[in-house]
């Protein structure tokens, strides 16, 4: 009876290991307090626990944490490994979304540019250069000729004939000298004529011929500055346009619309239209200061040849009444 009841109690264990190796992974998984429970059933038939009965439900209590054991590590490899893809990813696509920007000062901006562009900003800065100088250059011109003048219109003020007003001033050139020069011209080639009224009238033809050469050349150099002032924003605007084109043109081979990619450009090509306005500017405000100084110049111009048409009539009348007293004497 013994003996029945070993073999039955081994072959419920075969049975029950049978049972638990078929069983798949998950199920091997749970807590081990199943295959406990499990193997305590038999437990009740043998009315006297043996030795080959407790080592029998021992054999797959060990097999179980091996074979849980793969699992986890496995869960574990694929969350490590799904955290370190995740921070790779990030900085690639932040690199490509948000490209480091450059500086854009003027003298970066300006050899970024584009070879018309560059020519554009050279042209531009040329004139702005020009402006400067004919300012200068104008300046100390108007300056000079306009003290000259009034101090020879102090000299002669006193004078009394023609000849009086070239002692007076001596040797030296100018615009009021070329005035008393073409008077005493006129009267010499006129000796002899009894018509003073010719003689005026073409006195004053040469001294209008004197005043529009002086006007000519004060102008000179305005013209200049006239030029520049109404040309130089479309020069700066046509820049401008070129520059954008070709930003854009870099925009459509990108494919982005970042603001890093289209910026550079768009700056480049608007610092064209800031150089023209820069020339532009002061050229203008130049040119009407030089308006005004040269409309007072010209004014001292029509004195002087005022006072050189005086001291001729002068001269005719003097002469003309020695005429006059000779005659009655």
């Amino acid at each position: 009876m013994k003996t029945m009841t070993s073999r039955a109690s081994l072959a419920a264990a075969a049975m029950l290991a049978a049972a638990w190796l078929a069983s798949p992974v998950s199920a091997q998984t749970q807590t081990p307090s199943a295959p406990a429970q499990s193997a305590a059933q038999p437990a009740p038939v043998s009315p006297a626990p043996t030795a080959p009965a407790i080592t029998a439900p021992a054999v797959p209590a060990p097999s179980a944490p091996t074979a849980a054991a793969p699992v986890a590590p496995a869960a574990s490899q694929a969350a490590t490994v799904s955290t370190t893809v995740k921070p790779d990813a990030k900085p690639d696509a932040a690199a490509g979304v948000a490209p480091a920007m450059k500086e854009l000062s003027p003298w970066v901006m300006f050899m970024s540019a584009d070879v018309i562009v560059k020519a554009v900003m050279i042209g531009l800065a040329f004139a702005s250069l020009m402006t400067w100088t004919v300012l200068i250059a104008k300046s100390i011109e108007l300056s000079v000729a306009s003290t000259k003048l009034r101090s020879a219109l102090k000299k002669i003020a006193e004078s009394r004939s023609l000849a009086e007003a070239q002692m007076a001033l001596g040797a030296k050139e100018g615009i009021l000298p070329s005035f008393l020069a073409a008077a005493l011209r006129e009267a010499r080639m006129s000796a002899g004529l009894s018509s003073d009224t010719g003689i005026k009238e073409r006195a004053a033809s040469s001294f209008s011929e004197i005043v529009r050469a002086e006007a000519r050349r004060i102008r000179i150099g305005m013209g200049v500055l006239a030029t520049i002032g109404s040309t130089s924003p479309f020069v700066g605007l046509f820049g401008t346009v070129w520059g954008i084109m070709n930003s854009f043109i870099g925009i459509s081979k990108s494919q982005t619309t970042n603001l890093a990619v289209v910026a550079p450009g768009i700056a480049e090509a608007l610092l064209a239209t800031a150089i023209g306005l820069v020339a532009a500017i002061p050229a203008v405000i130049i040119y009407n200061h030089f308006s005004r100084v040269t409309k007072s110049y010209l004014e001292l111009v029509s004195r002087a040849s005022g006072a050189a048409g005086r001291l001729l009539s002068r001269d005719l009348d003097r002469s003309h009444g020695s005429v006059h007293s000779r005659a009655a004497e």
